[in-house]
């Protein structure tokens, strides 16, 4: 039989009739099980290691799943996943068909809301408290936000709607004033404000023990709180969170439990929007992880008793260090090269820039619409502003892509990092959809580079490109190996180019696939089909007369895509052969179908979805061999005349 408390928890029910001493070991086999699993299989370390006194908290006192917590982000919820029935299979975590690495309706009914993109938790509660009130339910809602989230305007939007409407819901603020790198922005100098006024702090917890002790001492507290505004104003940096309408308790010490349990205990049942701020440290109870908060906040396997990360296999670069370092090599020779990202300089290699070139860089938090703003601003003054962000985060600024960069025809570049399938990550940071959210927008110049040395290339073009918004995007991961050449090349925009000749099929790629169909000719070739393969470079504009030179000179075509297949490259080949009169059978498309591509390491996607040189290959051969009007396979789409 187990010596563990952790393998006696079968829900949260099981928290309730613990000791503060016993939820205390609670804590550290908690701790110990998260480091276990993630330094075998890589995850997001350093903020659910932060939040695990809170999380016991806060299933202790509420009574979930009628009462609903909603957690922000999810980087901070693995021991909420460790509480809710799924401690049998953590170990699973973001392995393919196991425990996902985010909070998922569809896994738990203890997960109330999906999530991976930062500050949407407030809003989502505040919905929730809404259904309930209207319903004429009884229950509680509590909304579990990181600080880092709290430099998103979504999360503002929904504070400034939750203060109007006046309803009952918890917040519970966990600062640990990091969200992937180190907080930026005049939210994060607020809260370490308050966190650091000591006089206030001491002012706090002394009178919060105090009328705990004295007769009536739940009252007390109720009455003490209704004068805390005017103390908070005398000894503490203005109060927002009051002003915008919400009660504020706190700062706490978010790792003293017993303290937790006892403030939220407090606040369960006050009416209206509370807001409670705890205080927490990333990576607490590692000491590693306390040391390099950013580097443990989401890593592959490392060994856990010295906290070395797995060696890096020998072999090409990321293409984020590619990216990263081209574009200092071209700031250094344009001063008015400036580089933007959304709380992400490590991610997306703009740490560099940022270094060699503070005052041209700008990160502006988990804030994409604004970073999509500021580069708008700056290209409207002859700035070149590089906006660089990850493909699925880049979606939530849509609305500034289209009427602030394209409408006014400005010269915004975008870098779409992590375009493509991401592995474990899972469907909501895969970046499948900018092709098409671009694509459809005016003014806007799309491609992607087969190699390393194409994006440089690209990156360069890109900044040259004087005709209005440009985007570029390339994948995750090691690139290809290719030499890096010592000078820069402008690319002629929509113009593709042939890199292998032949008569039987051809193979047309887009960013990444071009490899893969490089492959694939080569294993076709080995069964005496020769192919022809295309770097078509470009999704918009495309190279019209190439493509038709392509279609008309194969009986095969081949189009061949890291994104859904629903408005990316293959659908604007499609669209334009049509437009041509040229579109007939045999133009075939590969990429990723009209479903959410679960978690799984990444060539593991690729594989199943047929995207790979050997999958080409397979498509090729047994397309040849199909009679007419033979249905595809999964993952492949074939265009037919209406």
């Amino acid at each position: 039989m187990s010596d563990r408390l952790l393998d006696s928890i079968d829900s949260p029910q099981d928290l309730k009739k613990l000791s503060v001493q016993q939820l205390e070991q609670l804590a550290t086999e908690i701790r110990q099980e998260i480091l276990s699993v993630v330094s075998e299989h890589g995850g997001h370390l350093g903020a659910s290691l932060g939040a695990v006194e809170l999380t016991l908290a806060l299933h202790t006192v509420f009574d979930a799943p009628h009462d609903l917590l909603v957690w922000d982000v999810g980087h901070q919820a693995y021991g909420h996943k460790l509480l809710t029935g799924r401690r049998e299979r953590f170990r699973t975590l973001r392995q393919e068909g196991g425990v996902a690495g985010f909070p998922m309706r569809s896994e738990s009914p203890y997960d109330t809301f999906g999530v991976a993109h930062a500050s949407t938790a407030i809003g989502a509660a505040l919905g929730m408290a809404m259904a309930r009130d209207l319903r004429g339910e009884n229950h509680r809602v509590v909304a579990i936000v990181g600080d880092g989230a709290m430099t998103g305007g979504v999360a503002f939007e929904a504070i400034n709607n939750l203060g109007h409407q006046g309803r009952d819901l918890l917040v519970v603020l966990n600062d640990n004033e990091m969200s992937i790198s180190k907080n930026v922005g005049t939210i994060s100098k607020y809260l370490t404000r308050v966190t650091t006024t000591g006089v206030y702090n001491k002012f706090e917890a002394e009178v919060w023990d105090l009328l705990g002790h004295m007769p009536l001492g739940d009252k007390a507290r109720v009455l003490a709180s209704r004068v805390k505004e005017g103390v908070k104003n005398i000894v503490a940096p203005g109060m927002l969170f009051e002003e915008l309408g919400l009660r504020y308790f706190g700062p706490f010490d978010g790792h003293d439990l017993p303290l937790m349990i006892d403030v939220l205990r407090h606040v369960a049942h006050l009416k209206g929007p509370v807001l409670v701020h705890a205080v927490t440290k990333k990576g607490k109870g590692y000491a590693f992880a306390e040391a390099k908060q950013e580097t443990f906040h989401g890593l592959g396997s490392f060994d856990p008793t010295t906290g070395a990360l797995k060696p890096a296999q020998p072999g090409p670069p990321a293409w984020t260090k590619v990216f990263g370092q081209a574009l200092v090599e071209l700031g250094r020779r344009d001063s008015s090269v400036v580089a933007l990202t959304a709380a992400m300089p490590v991610g997306t290699g703009t740490q560099l820039f940022a270094d060699t070139f503070p005052d041209r860089f700008v990160d502006v938090g988990i804030a994409e619409q604004s970073a999509v703003l500021v580069a708008c601003g700056l290209a409207t003054r002859g700035m070149k502003p590089v906006v660089a962000i990850y493909s699925t985060f880049l979606q939530r600024a849509y609305d500034q892509i289209v009427h602030d960069a394209a409408l006014q025809n400005l010269h915004v570049v975008f870098a779409l990092d992590r375009a493509g399938l991401v592995g474990e990550d899972g469907p909501t940071h895969h970046g499948l959809f900018d092709i098409a959210y671009f694509r459809t927008v005016p003014n806007v110049v799309l491609m992607a580079p087969a190699d390393e040395d194409e994006l440089r290339h690209m990156l360069f073009t890109a900044l040259r490109w004087e005709g209005g918004p440009i985007a570029l995007r390339f994948p995750r991961g090691a690139a290809l190996g290719v030499p890096l050449g010592d000078s820069f090349q402008e690319i002629p925009i929509g113009r593709g180019v042939v890199v292998r000749a032949g008569e039987d099929v051809a193979l047309v790629g887009y960013g990444t696939a071009v490899e893969w169909c490089r492959g694939a000719a080569d294993l076709l070739a080995a069964h005496g089909i020769q192919a022809t393969v295309v770097n078509a470079r470009f999704a918009k504009p495309l190279d019209d007369e190439l493509l038709l030179r392509v279609v008309r000179g194969h009986r095969h075509v081949v189009l061949v895509e890291e994104h859904a297949l629903h408005g990316g490259f293959g659908s604007a080949v499609l669209e334009m052969l049509e437009a041509q009169g040229e579109l007939r059978d045999g133009v075939h498309r590969l990429g990723v179908p009209d479903h959410f591509i679960e978690h799984a390491p990444r060539g593991r996607q690729l594989e199943k979805l047929g995207l790979t040189a050997a999958g080409i290959a397979r498509f090729v051969t047994e397309r040849l061999q199909m009679p007419p009007g033979a249905a595809a396979t999964p993952g492949h789409e074939v265009s037919r005349r209406v």
